[in-house]
């Protein structure tokens, strides 16, 4: 009996999967093709609040350059860069400022020469499989790093849902989702220090040095 009503959770937990994808595919277009969750989670401020006017600023994994627009209003120069020509070719059309520049390139093979005073990493080091690799080819390329991750322990579901073997990730791209403690592993593997952090819907905020 145990078995069959772990059997029907699974079910349970694949369909509620399935339920989340749809939800999220409907709700980006009654946005006009913008997730609800820049509007609900508000998370922009964050990296708004912890730039300054004098600052240039590489957003990296910009996508479709709303985030990198929203901090062009504060930041002296910021260059979005993503590995989707669509997103940069919507970045281009819906996002531009003077003072932004888009890039269309894979961040693992080439970086951009110069150097900035603050990096953004929002929702990127997870799909990133060599992250500390990643993370030391990068640290030398500015002073301040603004982080976005999400966490696996952000609900009991997502964790019932590893050890039944049902799909836990939020994105199936993710190569990892982090505890607190995990993240903080990863930073002191390359020397980069926490500066501070809040805990919000699940996801880690953080400012890096």
């Amino acid at each position: 009996m145990k078995k069959f009503y772990r059997n029907l959770a699974k079910l349970a937990l694949r369909l509620h999967n399935f339920s989340y994808k749809l939800a999220t595919r409907l709700a980006i277009r009654a946005e006009d093709g913008l997730h609800p969750k820049h509007r609900l989670m508000n998370y922009h401020k964050f990296f708004v609040d912890n730039v300054s006017p004098e600052d240039t600023v590489l957003d990296i994994g910009c996508g479709n350059g709303a985030l990198t627009f929203d901090v062009a209003k504060k930041a002296k120069r910021i260059i979005g860069i993503d590995l989707s020509k669509k997103n940069i070719k919507i970045a281009k059309e819906k996002f531009s400022r003077e003072n932004i520049e888009y890039i269309q390139g894979d961040i693992l093979k080439s970086l951009p020469d110069e150097k900035f005073d603050v990096i953004i990493l929002s929702n990127i080091l997870e799909h990133i499989p060599n992250r500390i690799e990643f993370l030391e080819n990068l640290k030398n390329k500015a002073q301040k790093f603004l982080i976005r991750v999400p966490m696996i322990n952000r609900d009991w579901i997502t964790l019932y849902k590893k050890e039944l073997g049902v799909e836990w990730r939020s994105d199936p791209t993710h190569f990892t989702e982090y505890t607190l403690e995990g993240f903080k592993e990863e930073l002191e593997k390359v020397n980069l220090n926490l500066e501070n952090y809040s805990i919000q819907f699940g996801e880690i905020w953080a400012v890096v040095r």
